[in-house]
């Protein structure tokens, strides 16, 4: 099994708002930070905000910022959000042809291993991921775009 692309920058996007609180984040600088591009992130961030993960501020200084505390966002909440189907085989899906359908334990296996992932999905929030705060920042260049924005002296 493999996430795809909207998963994973989804949960980028919902790390950088996490380690760049209480400010507002702009797509742009998302966008730049993990070299994507600004249309596929607004694309990819449109359910997390008609979901509550993010929420969008208007106006000249606007940004995003998480729609509720890194820790009440978990990998599951996002992940079931961004990707279509989880149908890890073609008896998952309706309409399969196979004859062994309803006599093959292959459904019944892969099921159980779905359970585990979502089960070990839902341990895992943001604010886990983004307990390394001071490290991301760096990486991410916030403190760079920090040191830009502030007044001189």
């Amino acid at each position: 099994m493999r996430l795809t692309r909207q998963s994973n920058y989804a949960i980028r996007a919902l790390v950088y708002c996490a380690v760049n609180e209480p400010g507002l984040s702009r797509v742009a600088d998302i966008a730049k930070a993990y070299s994507i591009s600004e249309l596929f992130l607004f694309k990819l961030i449109k359910p997390l905000v008609e979901n509550g993960l993010i929420e969008t501020v208007r106006g000249r200084h606007g940004g995003i910022k998480l729609g509720k505390p890194a820790e009440q966002i978990t990998l599951l909440d996002t992940i079931r959000l961004t990707e279509e189907n989880f149908a890890l085989a073609e008896c998952f899906e309706d309409g399969a042809d196979c004859p062994l359908i309803g006599e093959c334990d292959l459904n019944g296996a892969l099921r159980e291993a779905l359970g585990a992932f979502f089960t070990v999905l839902q341990k895992y929030t943001i604010a886990d991921l983004a307990s390394k705060k001071r490290s991301i920042r760096d990486r991410l260049g916030l403190n760079v775009i920090d040191a830009m924005m502030a007044p001189a002296e």
